[in-house]
């Protein structure tokens, strides 16, 4: 899976945990979280027993709602990541529907209303634009670094469209020609990258600064009208493509840093500061 964001959203005051995968363009929510309000327990340890207890239940049944959950990693309440069982909206809907529940029918609104903001965002893309403009200035970006996100987020779709018409499978084979893009421009790998910034499952283009920004989507522009001149249809094609395109913004990039003296790729984020620990 690409690049996931992890966010929360709230029910009646309820924290419930989600990731957003890019490639994909999927929410992903933390079952426990939803069984926790519908079985109106906030002990997270009676939430983990109750889910245990239905997951039997279901797979004796026969149901695929079990095999339709994922696995992937969530902050817990001590601040660290660990493995969580997700699903999907869809996927919750038909679930909440096996827990007897005052709150089963708030929720499968909720989770309805989700899936139709989704459904007008596709319809309406400024509405997704407008959400993410919104979140950014919350997270205190300033308007020219939230025009630079928005710029490079719209290069990416035009190239992730092309990819899709061409034989390109979303997820794994997005991620490898990204990966190609990304090492070529930059001269070091997505997961490399985050390192430096101290990430681990933020999104990358969220903590870029404006000048990462700019290079990659110069190297996603370049890619992109490449393989449209080449005609690349099919992975092999479309890697020659992404080699050359990030080339371009290489060689665009190692030409600032001589004129300046100072490395693109930098360490720099917008994480929060960490907190901390009082010593006695």
């Amino acid at each position: 899976m690409s690049a996931l964001l992890p966010s929360s959203t709230l029910f009646e005051q309820h924290q419930i945990r989600r990731l957003y995968d890019d490639a994909t363009e999927t929410w992903w929510f933390s079952v426990i979280d939803i069984v926790r309000v519908l079985i109106e327990q906030p002990d997270y340890k009676a939430a983990q027993n109750y889910w245990k207890v239905l997951k039997n239940r279901l797979a004796k049944e026969g149901s695929q709602l079990v095999t339709d959950c994922n696995q992937l990693k969530m902050q817990a309440a001590d601040g660290k990541n660990y493995m969580t069982t997700v699903a999907t909206a869809e996927t919750l809907l038909r679930l909440v529907q096996s827990v007897p529940s005052p709150k089963a029918e708030p929720i499968k609104l909720w989770l309805a209303k989700v899936g139709y903001e989704r459904m007008q965002e596709l319809a309406d893309p400024s509405l997704g634009v407008d959400r993410a403009r919104e979140l950014w200035r919350k997270h205190g970006r300033s308007e020219k670094w939230i025009q630079q996100r928005m710029m490079g987020q719209e290069t990416r779709n035009k190239l992730t469209d092309y990819w899709k018409e061409h034989d390109i499978k979303e997820g794994d084979e997005f991620a490898i020609l990204t990966n190609i893009i990304h090492q070529e421009w930059s001269g070091v790998t997505v997961k490399d990258h985050k390192a430096i910034k101290g990430l681990k499952t933020q999104n990358l283009r969220d903590h870029m600064t404006e000048a990462e920004l700019i290079f990659t989507a110069l190297a996603e522009l370049s890619t992109r009208q490449i393989a449209e001149a080449e005609q690349a249809k099919g992975m092999p094609k479309n890697k020659v493509a992404a080699r050359k395109g990030g080339g371009i913004a290489k060689k665009a990039r190692l030409e600032l840093e001589q004129k300046t003296g100072k490395p693109v790729v930098s360490g720099s984020n917008f994480l929060p500061p960490k907190k901390k620990s009082l010593k006695r």
